[in-house]
């Protein structure tokens, strides 16, 4: 969500839509910005891995963030899906597997019973 309001220029749109479905959770962020070069999207997750060096100093970023969030999908058994068409957006997508979510039911449960 961050790299999308850094990255996204003034005047364009950004979705962030979470879903549930028998596959799990998903999470997606979706922007209408400028869009990423297919050749860029396999190395996104690579650690300090930038798109477009001349930004770094422009937006602050460390190119961690995508590489992070990579990680913390895998450790938890999900997954970190990226798709960009370049001059029309971007969709980044978190998908939990079923066995990891929580219902508000059964949280409510917990903490009644607590």
């Amino acid at each position: 969500m961050f790299n999308a309001v850094r990255y996204t220029p003034a005047g364009s749109e950004i979705r962030i839509v979470w879903q549930t479905d028998a596959q799990g959770g998903h999470l997606n962020v979706y922007d209408n910005g400028p869009g990423i070069d297919a050749c860029h999207i396999p190395r996104l997750t690579e650690r300090f891995y930038r798109v477009d060096e001349s930004r770094a100093s422009e937006s602050g970023g460390t190119g961690l963030g995508l590489s992070i969030v990579k990680y913390v999908m895998v450790r938890h058994g999900g997954q970190l899906k990226i798709h960009s068409t370049l001059g029309e957006g971007s969709c980044f997508s978190c998908h939990f597997p079923a066995d990891m979510l929580i219902t508000l039911e059964k949280l409510v449960t917990a903490t009644d019973n607590a």
